[in-house]
């Protein structure tokens, strides 16, 4: 992959999403098109942000019973997405049936722990101990159940990768500067510290697209890399 920046466009309007798409994308290698833009505009906002002519990771989070996720997942063939996520939650059954539900050429990976959540967070759902933990727990289980690979933050993708030397590794939560948490994110890291550690693809959302000059943003992060 020649930029592995994926840019977050969860935009409630899709002619601003599709306007900022097209502003930025010589500088970005993907769109991931979150839950909020998924439910906003549906298979045909999908299609319409492909016109753009990049990657679109549909990061949608699937977690239901095995055959629900596997129906979910042949329903979007259509939109041949390059990226889907499951929830590693659902348990190897459910990663399993994805993985063969879904389209050839679609990478199926697993989301491991929010990068909104902490410690603190994972104890009030009945989850103990550290955060890398649960990480590396959650991402042998998806291995294990034939997955591409995950979805975990800047802090564990090293130690991932060093375990699953040919995974597919989606890291979120990243900012430019210092990598300090910011707004509702609380596992946070630097796109090059990301990249450095082995991740496969940077989803970068306000970032670039609440800056005041998006374009200038975009191209000062992948100088970066």
């Amino acid at each position: 992959m020649s930029n592995p920046i994926y840019l977050a466009l969860d935009l409630p309007q899709l002619e601003a999403a599709k306007a900022l798409a097209e502003r930025v994308k010589s500088h970005i290698g993907g769109l991931k098109l979150g839950l909020e833009f998924f439910c906003a505009h549906g298979h045909h906002g999908v299609h319409e942000i492909a016109h753009v002519g990049l990657p679109i990771f549909l990061d949608l989070k699937l977690h239901d019973i095995p055959n629900t996720v596997a129906g979910a997942m042949q329903a979007i063939h259509v939109l041949e997405p390059a990226i889907v996520t499951i929830h590693a939650g659902g348990g190897r059954a459910m990663m399993e049936d994805a993985k063969a539900a879904a389209a050839a050429g679609t990478k199926v990976v697993a989301v491991t722990l929010l990068t909104s959540m902490d410690e603190n967070d994972m104890a009030a759902t009945g989850i103990s101990g550290q955060a890398h933990d649960q990480v590396m727990r959650l991402a042998d289980l998806a291995h294990a159940a034939g997955l591409d690979g995950i979805v975990c933050s800047g802090h564990e993708v090293a130690a991932v990768h060093r375990q699953w030397k040919d995974g597919f590794f989606v890291v979120p939560g990243l900012r430019p500067g210092n990598g300090k948490p910011s707004a509702d994110q609380k596992r946070t890291a630097t796109p090059r510290s990301a990249r450095d550690d082995g991740a496969s693809v940077l989803v970068i959302g306000r970032p670039i697209s609440r800056a005041e000059d998006p374009l200038a943003a975009a191209r000062a992060i992948e100088a970066t890399l």
